[in-house]
């Protein structure tokens, strides 16, 4: 069985085989044969590429038609580096009550949160100028007779309104007050407008985030006050006036409870004459009238807490000494502010 398997596996490879004589039972293997297509294709293939690179070699280098030159991409433009953002220094905070505040000297902005309401906050101006700068066209939106309410101005607008009044950059305003919600609200027409700001306002936009003010709801003072010696004008008496004045007005914008006291004393306690001698006093300093919150919130700030003559003095609004005093203590008796209380029952009139 074994030798029967081995002819049938060669049997395709290997040439017939030679059988002896009859009788003879011996097969006799021959040698197996390479398979011819197998060996005619290996050595057809030699030929071939032996010939071809013979062809190749003898061939003029000239017919010869050169490789296409290989494409070089241009290299692509350098990535931009953005120069990184650099967020401007925190304003330094400092809580102080009225005393410290008044006798405060520096060369530089300080910026007080009052001790009594810390949502009452104070600007320290080294120079008129410099709160011009920041301010005036705040005072512009938000109070000064005849401008528009719903528009911030421009610089040129801003420089005719100043002149057109007879004033300066320093002069527009002594000290200054205002809601964050006026802020918030200055800030917003001044980018939706595109009107481009200064660097001053640009620092007042950076304090404001500082605090959390620029978003709806909150309620906080901001007041400025010049150093003595800003001008002729602001001696140590008149920084005292200024600030007790604006305190009082931070109070207003900082404390629903007290602006509704306000409100309710204004139509309550005074008569139809008094308001109607209060608005034509306000519109003598260039005050929009027909801002009837305005009118009472400067109303309480004169009549109650500026004691200088040379900012108000009764007859301004055409009352007596007499009726102020009754008209104070009416107020005193309803005021539910311990600080306010406290500078009314003294009456302090601070002197140089």
């Amino acid at each position: 069985m074994l030798q029967l398997e081995a002819f049938i596996v060669w049997s395709d490879l290997a040439a017939p085989p030679v059988v002896g004589p009859p009788g003879d039972e011996t097969i006799i293997l021959t040698p197996p044969r390479k398979p011819r297509a197998w060996g005619k294709l290996a050595a057809g293939s030699t030929g071939v590429l032996a010939a071809a690179v013979a062809l190749w070699l003898l061939w003029p280098q000239h017919l010869i038609p050169p490789s296409p030159p290989e494409t070089v991409q241009p290299p692509g433009p350098a990535p931009q580096v953005q120069a990184p953002v650099v967020p401007p220094p925190a304003f330094a905070l400092q809580t102080a009550p009225e005393s410290e505040i008044r006798t405060h000297e520096s060369h530089a902005l300080t910026v007080f949160r009052f001790a009594p309401n810390p949502d009452i906050v104070v600007l320290d101006f080294p120079t008129l100028l410099e709160q011009g700068l920041m301010l005036n066209r705040v005072a512009a939106l938000v109070e000064k007779a005849g401008l528009p309410r719903d528009r911030v101005l421009t610089d040129t607008e801003l420089d005719a309104a100043i002149r057109q009044h007879g004033d300066t950059i320093e002069t527009f305003y002594y000290g200054h007050d205002y809601p964050a919600s006026a802020l918030t609200r200055f800030f917003e027409l001044a980018d939706r407008n595109h009107v481009q700001l200064n660097g001053q306002e640009e620092k007042l936009r950076h304090l404001l985030q500082q605090l959390g003010w620029l978003t709806p709801g909150i309620h906080g003072g901001l007041i400025s006050i010049p150093q003595v010696g800003a001008d002729a004008n602001v001696t140590m008496s008149a920084r005292s006036s200024i600030l007790r004045h604006e305190l009082s007005h931070g109070e207003f914008f900082s404390n629903p409870a007290y602006a509704d006291y306000v409100r309710r004393f204004w139509q309550a306690n005074l008569t139809e004459k008094e308001r109607t001698g209060m608005r034509r006093f306000l519109g003598s300093q260039e005050y929009d009238v027909a801002d009837e919150d305005l009118m009472l919130n400067e109303m309480q700030a004169y009549l109650m807490f500026t004691l200088d003559p040379h900012f108000f003095r009764p007859a301004d609004v055409r009352i007596t000494e007499e009726r102020r005093n009754q008209l104070q203590a009416e107020f005193l008796r309803g005021l539910d502010v311990a600080w306010l209380r406290d500078t009314m029952q003294h009456k302090l009139a601070v002197t140089p």
